[in-house]
C-alpha cells in the first residue's frame, strides 16, 4: 500500500467516525442548553437565582389613602358682581387695579362717553322733528273732522237746495206748456190757430218735460251717490290724519325715550363703589393672555367688570379628570394645601357636564368641581391652591409597589424572591390603589420581597441569556469545523493535492 493511500486509509477509519459522530453529539447537547436558556429567560428565569444589583420590596401591612390631586385657585362663593349699563359696546378708559381695598363712593370704573354724547345730540334733533310733525298731523286730523261738518252741513246742503229750486222751476214750466199746448189745441179746433202754433206749444212741453227729469236726476245721483262718495273720502283722509298722529306720537316716543336713555346710561360711564371692600378683576378664559377688563378693552352691556368678594365665604374650583370624577362625591373631605399652610374643605358640588377642552387644557376632558372651605384672615382670591380629595382611607392592609406588578389582559403578575434566592412568579388580585402602592387581595403574604421594575430585570436576562446563546453558538461552530476538519481525508481543500 502507498503512503497516499494509506492516509486515505487513516482518515476513513472507524476511529476517525467515532470521534466525528462524539463532537456531533456534544454539539446537539449545547444546542438542547440553549434552548432552554431561552426559555427560561422568557419566562423571568423563574426558579433560578437572583443576582446582585436588582431592587426589591418587602411587603407589609399599611394604611393607604387614596387620593386625586389638583391645581386651583382661591375664590369667594359670594361676589358682588359690577357690570356695564350701557347698551351696546363702549370702551374702557380707566378701571381700578385688582386687588385693590375701596371705600363707598369710590370710583371704579370710567368708559369713553363719545359715543353717547353723539346719540344724546341726534336723539334730541330727531326728538324735535317727530314733535313737528305731530304738530302738523293734529291740524290735519282737525281739519279732516271740519271737512266732514263743512261738507255735509255746507256744500251738500247747498247743492241740494239749488237742485231742488231748479226742480221746482222746472215742474212750474212742465205745468205752464202743458196749459198753454191744451189751450193752443182749444183754439185750433175753433179755427184760430194754425197747425203751427199747436206743434211749438208741443215742442215747448216736452222740452219743459225733459227738464224735470234732468233735475229729478242729479237730485238723485246728489243724494245716493256723489254725497256717499265724498263722506268716504272724508272719513278716509280723517282715519288716515288719525292714524298718522298716533305714528308721530310713537315716533316722538321713541326718539325722546333714546335721548333720555342715552342721558341716563351717560350716567354709567362712571362706575362708583356702592359698599367698602375688596375689588378684584373677573378671571378671563384659560386661553386668553390678558383679563378682559383693562383700560382700552371693549365690554358690552351686562358684562361683569369687576367683583367684589365676600371673603368669608371661600372656595377653590377644580377640574377633575374624567377618569376620576365618578368617584368623587359631594361631602368628600379635601385637604387645600396653601403658599403657607394646609386647611380642611369640603366638596360641594360636582359639574355634570364637562367643560370645553381645548389646546390650553392639553384636550384633557374635566368636570368642575367646587371645594368650600372655612373662612380665615389669610385667604384671599386668587391664590393659588393645591386640592387633595380623599377619594379612599384604608386601614392595616396588604400593600406592594405599583411598579412591582405586571398587568395583562388576564392576569395580574408579579415575581417574588424566595427564601432560596430564587425567583417566583405569582398570579395577583388586587384593589384600590394610589401612585405608589396597591393593595394585594391574595397571590401574596406580609414579608413576601417583591421585584421591582420586573420587566427591566427580565430584559437583562434575557439578554444575558441571548449573549450565552451566541457565545456557545460561537464554540459550537468551532467544535463543528473541528469535526469536519477530521472527517476530511487528505487531499480535500487542497491541502496536500487532488486525487
Amino acid at each position: 500500500m502507498s503512503p497516499r493511500e494509506k492516509s486515505v486509509s487513516d482518515a476513513t477509519s472507524p476511529s476517525r467516525g467515532k470521534r466525528a459522530s462524539w463532537w456531533l453529539l456534544i454539539l446537539l447537547g449545547v444546542a438542547v442548553s440553549v434552548c432552554l436558556l431561552i426559555a427560561q429567560g422568557s419566562a423571568l428565569l423563574v426558579g433560578t437565582s437572583v443576582r446582585e444589583g436588582v431592587l426589591t420590596h418587602r411587603v407589609q401591612l399599611g394604611d393607604l389613602v387614596v387620593s386625586v390631586m389638583e391645581q386651583g385657585t382661591v375664590e369667594s362663593s359670594n361676589n358682588t358682581e359690577i357690570k356695564c349699563q350701557v347698551r351696546g359696546y363702549s370702551t374702557v378708559i380707566q378701571v381700578v387695579k385688582g386687588g385693590t381695598i375701596v371705600e363707598r363712593g369710590d370710583e371704579l370704573v370710567r368708559l369713553d362717553t363719545k359715543r353717547l354724547e353723539d346719540a344724546i345730540g341726534k336723539a334730541t334733533t330727531d326728538a324735535h322733528s317727530a314733535k313737528a310733525d305731530l304738530e302738523r298731523t293734529k291740524a290735519d286730523v282737525a281739519n279732516a273732522e271740519i271737512a266732514i261738518d263743512a261738507y255735509l252741513k255746507g256744500s251738500y246742503l247747498t247743492e241740494s237746495n239749488l237742485l231742488n229750486k231748479d226742480l221746482k222751476s222746472a215742474v212750474s214750466a212742465y205745468e205752464a206748456a202743458q196749459i198753454a199746448m191744451e189751450h193752443s189745441e182749444a183754439m185750433f179746433r175753433r179755427g184760430y190757430v194754425n197747425k203751427y202754433d199747436v206743434d211749438s206749444k208741443r215742442f215747448a212741453l216736452e222740452r219743459t218735460g225733459l227738464n224735470v227729469k234732468v233735475c229729478q236726476t242729479a237730485i238723485e245721483v246728489l243724494n245716493n251717490y256723489t254725497k256717499k262718495m265724498r263722506e268716504a273720502t272724508l272719513l278716509g283722509n280723517l282715519k288716515a290724519s288719525k292714524a298718522k298722529l298716533q305714528a308721530d306720537l310713537a315716533g316722538l316716543a321713541m326718539d325722546e325715550g333714546r335721548r333720555d336713555r342715552a342721558i341716563e346710561e351717560l350716567k354709567y360711564c362712571v362706575i362708583r363703589a356702592e359698599r367698602g371692600g375688596l375689588v378684584i378683576l373677573p378671571s378671563a378664559e384659560a386661553w386668553k393672555e390678558q383679563p378682559d377688563v383693562t383700560e382700552g378693552a371693549t365690554v358690552r352691556k351686562d358684562q361683569v367688570l369687576l367683583l367684589m368678594p365676600d371673603l368669608t365665604q371661600m372656595q377653590v374650583k377644580v377640574g377633575i379628570h374624567e377618569a376620576l370624577v365618578d368617584r368623587v362625591k359631594i361631602g368628600q373631605t379635601a385637604i387645600v394645601t396653601l403658599p403657607d399652610f394646609s386647611i380642611e374643605g369640603e366638596v360641594v358640588s360636582i359639574a355634570s357636564v364637562a367643560k370645553p377642552a381645548g389646546w390650553w387644557t392639553g384636550n384633557m376632558v374635566k368636570y368642575d368641581t367646587v371645594i368650600s372651605i372655612p373662612a380665615s384672615e389669610d385667604l384671599k382670591p386668587g391664590m393659588s391652591a393645591e386640592i387633595e380629595v380623599v377619594l379612599s382611607e384604608y386601614k392595616d392592609v396588604l400593600l406592594a409597589p405599583v411598579s412591582a406588578v405586571v398587568e395583562t389582559d388576564q392576569f395580574s403578575l408579579c415575581w417574588v424572591k424566595n427564601s432560596a434566592g430564587e425567583i417566583e412568579q405569582r398570579v395577583l388580585t388586587l384593589g384600590d390603589s394610589d401612585d405608589v402602592f396597591i393593595i394585594v387581595k391574595s397571590g401574596l403574604i406580609q414579608g413576601d420581597e417583591v421585584l421591582l421594575n420586573p420587566l427591566d430585570v427580565l430584559e437583562d436576562m434575557q439578554l444575558e441569556a441571548f449573549r450565552a446563546f451566541e457565545s456557545v453558538d460561537r464554540a459550537g461552530e468551532d467544535l463543528k469545523s473541528k469535526a469536519v476538519d477530521e472527517k476530511k481525508p487528505l487531499g480535500v481543500g487542497g491541502r496536500q493535492g487532488d486525487f
